[in-house]
């Protein structure tokens, strides 16, 4: 998706060390076929394939039978390397996935697991998250995960977190009637924060324990980074309350 015209301050690396030639092969070939178009969602031409279908090894993914209904997609934002969403569409292959990473490297991190498990049921946003969010229609979410974002810790750089009251409005409009907003991350104060500015909207309920890990989880490497340096993960469940 080619974003307009700059309405948003963009903190943070777009790329990282040179790619090997099979990521930079990943992206010339493989990334245009998975790039999610949120202008075309949903629409008669789904952008995700039947149930259950595995990706074929010459990366064809228009051959098939297309479902015509996306009711089941799931959003990730800021993925990293990938692990947790790969996770998820392999164990969950009648679940349509989306995945937000502007760092390149980690796209093609992705990229790379996308191929290696022959996952059909990813579709990839690799620009800045928040312009996904302005486009995709009123309750086509399940779930929104934002695992370990980055803290942002200096108070002078807090109104760079990516919860803001701004993004929960787009969260709320974005989720179906009970759907769920996961946020996990390693740092407290960014947990109370996010606990703050969910009770300050008021339109989600947070259920489930904190201590413990989301449902189908898997330890990605910054998790387990976390956990020798002595910090502890917090796990929120926030459920999008119905419409009064």
């Amino acid at each position: 998706m080619k974003e307009p015209v700059p309405r948003h301050q963009f903190y943070g690396r777009r790329k990282g060390h040179a790619l090997r030639s099979h990521h930079l092969q990943l992206v010339a070939e493989l990334l245009p076929k998975l790039r999610f178009d949120p202008t075309q969602f949903p629409s008669p031409h789904s952008q995700f394939p039947s149930p259950q279908r595995k990706l074929g090894s010459s990366f064809d993914i228009d051959s098939g039978v297309r479902r015509n209904d996306v009711d089941r997609v799931w959003l990730e934002i800021g993925f990293g390397g990938g692990e947790h969403l790969a996770h998820q569409a392999e164990l969950q292959p009648d679940i349509n996935f989306i995945g937000a990473e502007p760092f390149l490297n980690g796209v093609a991190k992705v990229l790379a697991l996308i191929e290696q498990k022959r996952l059909a049921n990813i579709r990839i946003h690799d620009g800045d998250a928040r312009y996904l969010l302005e486009t995709l229609p009123d309750a086509s979410l399940e779930r929104i995960y934002l695992l370990y974002p980055d803290p942002w810790p200096k108070a002078r750089h807090a109104k760079r977190r990516f919860v803001t009251a701004e993004t929960l409005d787009h969260f709320h409009r974005l989720l179906k009637p009970r759907g769920l907003f996961l946020f996990a991350s390693d740092i407290a104060d960014y947990v109370d924060w996010t606990r703050q500015h969910m009770a300050a909207h008021g339109g989600f309920a947070e259920e489930g324990n904190p201590l413990e890990p989301f449902e189908n989880w898997i330890e990605t490497r910054y998790e387990a980074k976390a956990r020798r340096e002595g910090r502890q993960p917090a796990y929120l469940i926030f459920r999008r309350l119905d419409d009064a």
